[in-house]
């Protein structure tokens, strides 16, 4: 079955179409009717259903559970629910374009209100980082669409104020097509501002690759150590983590004993 919501007149933020449908359990919401953008199993709300979005996760292969975290693109709110179920110590500002996204992800995606831990901003997100004053640990790029990534969102300057924004082990982490064409000159902007300190882990899932850039170098960590941590997160979280460790292989620069960045 299908639900449309409203037709949104042009404005401020832009005219856009916001569906959900539904079939065999699984919650979809979409930009136009075959553009999905989340998905949410009805029955266990805070599953990430979609591949990449668990393998936005694969920042805690590297890191620490955040203090503080930035999402730039809301969509039916994934990540924000996992984040606030599973990292209790983590604080998440969400910024959003649309607000009638943000009515859907809580009308229809079990997306919680605001509370202590968690923010949700209906703003530009690129201007939203622009204006930062403090610091995070983490900032988080989900604003991929059917279009590709919005061009505020990835110029050198806007990838070097991220790095600005970010505490002193800080990651940025960004969802990308790997078919874009344009794949190849984004990993190279943020190879550049983050002196080339990027690893970027595939999907498996209609191309998606996770980009991670960090603020300071990993010590070109051994495949022993990754694995083990690997190994405790997915225990802990349920998590596929000791599968990203094998898919790092594979895009990434590296020998039989170390992931090199």
């Amino acid at each position: 079955m299908l639900f449309r919501s409203k037709r949104y007149s042009p404005g401020a933020q832009g005219d856009i179409v916001v569906d959900v449908s539904e079939e065999a359990g699984i919650r979809k919401l979409h930009f136009g009717e075959y553009d999905t953008q989340s998905a949410m199993r009805v029955t266990d709300p805070y599953e990430l259903v979609l591949t990449y979005c668990r393998c936005m996760m694969g920042f805690l292969l590297f890191a620490e559970e955040p203090r503080e975290a930035l999402l730039i693109g809301l969509g039916g709110g994934s990540i924000p629910k996992w984040i606030h179920q599973n990292l209790p110590q983590t604080r998440l500002t969400c910024v959003e374009l649309h607000e009638q996204v943000v009515g859907v992800a809580r009308s229809m995606f079990h997306l919680p209100d605001d509370d202590e831990r968690l923010r949700v901003i209906v703003g530009d997100g690129a201007a939203h980082v622009w204006q930062m004053e403090d610091p995070v640990d983490l900032i988080m790029m989900d604003a991929y669409s059917s279009t590709g990534i919005a061009a505020p969102l990835a110029t050198t300057d806007f990838f070097a104020v991220c790095r600005e924004r970010l505490s002193g082990n800080g990651i940025l982490a960004v969802n990308l097509w790997g078919s874009d064409k344009r794949f190849a000159e984004y990993c190279e902007r943020l190879g550049k501002v983050f002196e080339g300190r990027v690893l970027c882990l595939p999907a498996r899932q209609k191309g998606n690759v996770v980009a991670f850039a960090f603020q300071c170098g990993q010590n070109n960590p051994q495949w022993e150590r990754l694995q083990a941590r690997a190994e405790k997160l997915k225990s802990h979280y349920g998590l596929e983590f000791d599968e990203f460790v094998a898919d790092l292989a594979r895009m990434n620069p590296h020998n039989d004993r170390r992931l090199f960045v």
